[in-house]
C-alpha cells in the first residue's frame, strides 16, 4: 500500500472515530439520516437533513416521491437524487492535498462521513387543521409541524443545515404553496457558504480555507409512474424508458421557451410484454396487479403514466460577491446512464475516482441531449417513437445539472434556486384518452399528441414558479382551510362537522364538501356547498335534503359503502395576477389539509338491538327534525308505568339539559327541546329506567 493510501486509511477512520465519539459525549446521533414530508399540495416529497436523498434511502422501493397527483395511488416518479459538491486544490485539516476533492449524497451513497446533517425542521403559516375519523386523527405520513411561523413566506418550508468535510456548509429550504395554481411544484433554495465547519459541531477546522472551483452538482434518476411499472414493465421502475429533454442550453435556438430547465417522461420501451401498442402514456389495458397499484378491472385502457417531471433554474448566482442571476448557469446540462461506475461507491478518499467525477460534474452542456439522441427529428419522434431511450443502457438515464465553478472566501456564499415539478394533462382526459385508444377510435401518434399536452403543462408550471419566485412570493393566498374537520357515522347518515377562525370568515364566500366511495383514490365530486356560516351537515339524514334543498349535489350514501371526504373554503374571485395566477377564478384551500384517507361507512352495523333504541317495554324513536334548528321533537313508547330520566349530554359526556325526570304512565309521549342558547353540534339524548336499563341515540344541532 502507498504511503499516501495509507494516510488516507488514517485520515478516514480518524474523522469516523470523531464522529462517533462526539456523538457519545453530547448523546446525539449526527450522522442519522431523518427525513420529513411535504404534502400539503398535490405534489407530495420527502426531504433528508443530509441535502438530497439517496436511492432507495428512505423508503425501500425503487420509486418513492415526486408524488402527483398525490391523491392518487403510486404517482411516484422519483428513482433517486444526488448532490455532489466539488473543489480544486483543496487542503483538509490534516494537511492533505486535492487536486480534485468530491463529497457526495446519492445516488447511492448515504453522505455519511462526508456530509454532517446539523438540522432539520418544518414549518408552516398556520396550526396543521385537524382532521378525526372516529375520534381517530387523520395523517397520511405523520407529518409534525416543529414552528408556526404567520410571516413564512410559503405554506410550509423545509430547512435542513448540513456542514460537509470539505468546510461548505449547506442550508436548503424547500418550499411549498398550496394555493391551486402553484401546488403542483417545490421552491427550493440552496445557500452554500464556505464556513470551514467538516463536522457536526460547532468547532470551526478549516477557518483560513479559500475554497476555488466550487461546483454544486445535483443529478436526478426519473421513472414516471410506479403505477404502471409491472404492465409495462419491470425496468421501468428504474427509468430505463425514460426520456430526457432540455430547455435553455442554447442548442435549440428555434425554442422560444425562456427558461433554463431538464424535464423527463415515459418514454418507448421495446421490451414491452404487449408489443401490439405503443406505450407512451402507458395505457392501462391487461393490468398486472403486482405491487397492488392496480385493480384487476383496471382494464378501460386509462392512461397512467401521463406525467413530465423535471427542474427549472429559478435563480443562480453570478459569483460570491455578484448576486445576480447567472443565465448562463446551470453551465453543466447533461444526462449520464445510470449504471456509470462513478454513480456507485463514491469515496472522498479515492482520489482517482474524484478527479473523474470532477470531470462529469464540469463537462458543460452536451450535446445532442438525450431525447435527441434517442429521436433526432425531436418532437415527430417523440410523439412516433421507434428507438430505445436506453441507448443500450441497462439503468437508463438521469438529467444533471452542475453550478458554477465558484471561488469562496472564508464566509463567502453563493445561491441557487430552483424548482421541482410535476404536471400533465388531467386525469380525465387520460382517462377519455386511453378509452378511444384502447377501442380503436384513435391512432398511436393521436393518443401521444394528447400526452405531450402534459408538456406544455409542465412547462406553465415552470413559468408560474419562475413568476412567484421573481414576485419574491407574493402570489395571492388562498384561504385558509378549516383548522378541524371531524367524520362520524351514525345510523342515520355520516356526521360531518368543521371548525373555522372567525377572524377570518369575512375572507371566504362558503365551503364545499367533496366525496368519493369505495376507494380514497377514486372520483371525487362536489357533495355539499356550506354557507361561510354552517359547521355541520349530516350526508344521509333524509330531513337533511328535505330541509336545504339544492345545496346537497349527490345521493345518500348507501348503507355499507366505503366513502371518503374534504373539505375546502372557498375565496371570493381573484383579482391579483401575481405569479401568472388566473384574474376572475376563485381560490380555494387545498383539500390535502382536509383529506380523509380512511374509509367512513355509514349506517354502521348495530351490535345489540339496545343501540337502535330498544328495550323490552320502552322504545325510543329517533328525534324530529334532526339535524334541528332550534327545536326537536323526541317521542319514547312505555309499555307500562315507569320512573324515568331523559338527559341530554355533549360530545365530552357532560349532561347539558334535563327533559324528564320522574312516573311516567304507559303508552306514546312526547318532549321538546328547545337549543337556542346551545352550540351547533352534536349531543346525545338518553333515556334512563329505574330498574338500571338505558338507551342512547345521537342527534344534531345544526345553526
Amino acid at each position: 500500500m502507498s504511503i499516501i493510501s495509507t494516510k488516507q486509511n488514517i485520515v478516514k477512520k480518524a474523522v469516523t472515530f470523531s464522529v462517533i465519539f462526539f456523538s457519545l459525549l453530547t448523546g446525539e446521533i449526527f450522522g442519522q439520516v431523518q427525513y420529513k414530508w411535504l404534502d400539503v399540495g398535490s405534489f407530495h416529497n420527502f426531504y433528508s437533513n443530509m441535502g438530497s436523498e439517496r436511492e432507495e434511502g428512505f423508503i425501500p422501493n425503487q420509486q418513492a416521491g415526486w408524488q402527483w397527483p398525490a391523491i392518487y395511488k403510486a404517482q411516484d416518479a422519483q428513482a433517486s437524487k444526488a448532490l455532489w459538491l466539488g473543489v480544486t486544490n483543496f487542503t483538509d485539516s490534516a494537511g492533505t492535498q486535492y487536486e480534485n476533492r468530491v463529497v457526495h449524497v446519492g445516488p447511492r451513497v448515504s453522505g455519511e462521513g462526508e456530509f454532517f446533517p446539523v438540522e432539520i425542521k418544518l414549518i408552516s403559516k398556520f396550526p396543521k387543521p385537524e382532521v378525526y375519523l372516529f375520534d381517530e386523527l387523520e395523517d397520511k405520513n405523520d407529518s409534525v409541524i416543529d414552528d408556526v411561523d404567520p410571516n413564512l413566506e410559503a405554506d410550509r418550508v423545509l430547512y435542513s443545515k448540513t456542514n460537509t468535510l470539505i468546510g461548505v456548509t449547506v442550508e436548503r429550504k424547500v418550499m411549498q404553496f398550496s394555493q391551486q395554481y402553484h401546488d403542483n411544484y417545490h421552491i427550493i433554495e440552496y445557500i452554500f457558504t464556505n464556513t470551514g465547519n467538516t463536522d457536526a459541531d460547532s468547532e470551526i477546522e478549516l477557518p483560513n480555507q479559500s475554497i476555488e472551483g466550487f461546483i454544486p452538482f445535483f443529478k436526478n434518476q426519473m421513472a414516471p409512474v410506479k403505477q404502471s411499472r409491472y404492465t409495462i414493465g419491470n425496468a421501468t421502475g428504474w427509468g430505463i424508458n425514460t426520456m430526457y429533454d432540455r430547455r435553455g442550453d442554447g442548442l435549440h435556438p428555434e425554442e422560444k421557451e425562456d427558461f433554463r430547465a431538464s424535464f423527463a417522461w415515459h418514454g418507448y420501451f421495446p421490451n414491452f410484454a404487449y408489443p401490439n401498442y405503443d406505450n407512451i402514456g402507458a395505457p392501462i389495458i391487461t393490468p398486472n396487479t403486482a405491487g397492488g397499484y392496480l385493480a384487476s378491472d383496471d382494464t378501460t385502457g386509462r392512461l397512467a403514466a401521463y406525467h413530465f417531471v423535471g427542474t427549472v433554474t429559478l435563480h443562480a448566482d453570478a459569483s460570491s460577491s455578484n448576486p445576480d442571476d447567472d443565465p448562463e448557469q446551470p453551465f453543466t446540462m447533461s444526462e449520464e446512464h445510470n449504471d456509470h461506475p462513478l454513480f456507485s461507491n463514491n469515496d472522498a478518499f479515492n482520489i482517482e475516482k474524484m478527479n473523474s467525477e470532477y470531470e462529469m460534474m464540469s463537462v458543460g452542456r452536451t450535446s445532442p441531449r438525450h431525447a435527441f439522441q434517442v429521436e433526432s427529428e425531436g418532437y415527430e419522434g417523440f410523439t412516433d417513437p421507434g428507438s430505445d431511450p436506453s441507448l443500450g443502457q441497462g439503468g437508463g438515464f438521469s438529467y444533471t445539472s452542475g453550478y458554477g465553478p465558484y471561488s469562496l472566501e472564508p464566509g463567502d456564499s453563493v445561491r441557487i434556486v430552483v424548482a421541482e415539478a410535476s404536471a400533465g394533462i388531467s386525469r380525465k382526459l387520460a382517462y377519455e384518452t386511453g378509452l378511444k385508444f384502447k377501442n380503436g377510435e384513435i391512432t398511436d401518434v393521436e393518443k401521444n399528441e394528447v400526452v405531450f399536452q402534459g408538456r406544455d403543462s409542465l412547462f406553465q408550471t415552470f413559468e408560474r414558479a419562475l413568476a412567484n419566485f421573481k414576485s419574491g412570493y407574493q402570489i395571492p393566498s388562498a384561504p385558509k382551510p378549516p383548522s378541524k374537520f371531524e367524520i362520524a357515522s351514525t345510523d342515520t347518515g355520516i356526521v360531518l362537522e368543521w371548525e373555522y377562525d372567525q377572524s377570518l370568515i369575512n375572507n371566504i364566500e362558503r365551503f364545499e364538501i367533496y366525496r368519493a366511495s369505495e376507494k380514497v383514490d377514486s372520483t371525487y365530486r362536489l357533495l355539499y356547498k356550506a354557507d361561510n356560516d354552517e359547521r355541520l351537515i349530516v350526508d344521509g339524514e333524509p330531513s337533511s335534503r328535505r330541509n336545504y334543498p339544492g345545496y346537497f349535489l349527490l345521493d345518500s350514501p348507501v348503507r355499507g359503502t366505503n366513502y371518503y371526504y374534504y373539505i375546502v373554503a372557498v375565496g371570493e374571485t381573484n383579482v391579483d395576477s401575481t405569479g401568472n395566477t388566473p384574474i376572475g377564478s376563485r381560490l380555494k384551500s387545498s383539500r390535502y389539509y382536509t383529506q380523509t384517507y380512511n374509509f367512513s361507512r355509514t349506517f354502521q352495523p348495530v351490535s345489540n338491538e339496545r343501540e337502535v333504541g330498544r328495550v323490552t317495554g320502552i322504545e325510543l324513536y329517533q328525534n324530529y327534525p334532526n339535524p334541528f334548528n332550534p327545536s326537536t321533537t323526541i317521542s319514547f313508547r312505555l309499555d307500562r308505568s315507569e320512573k324515568i330520566k331523559i338527559q341530554i349530554f355533549n360530545l365530552t359526556g357532560q349532561s347539558v339539559a334535563t327533559l324528564v325526570d320522574g312516573l311516567k304512565n304507559a303508552g306514546t309521549h312526547n318532549v321538546e327541546w328547545n337549543a337556542t342558547d346551545f352550540a351547533s353540534g352534536v349531543y346525545f339524548y338518553r333515556l334512563e329506567m329505574e330498574r338500571g336499563d338505558s338507551i342512547t341515540k345521537k342527534l344534531i344541532l345544526l345553526k
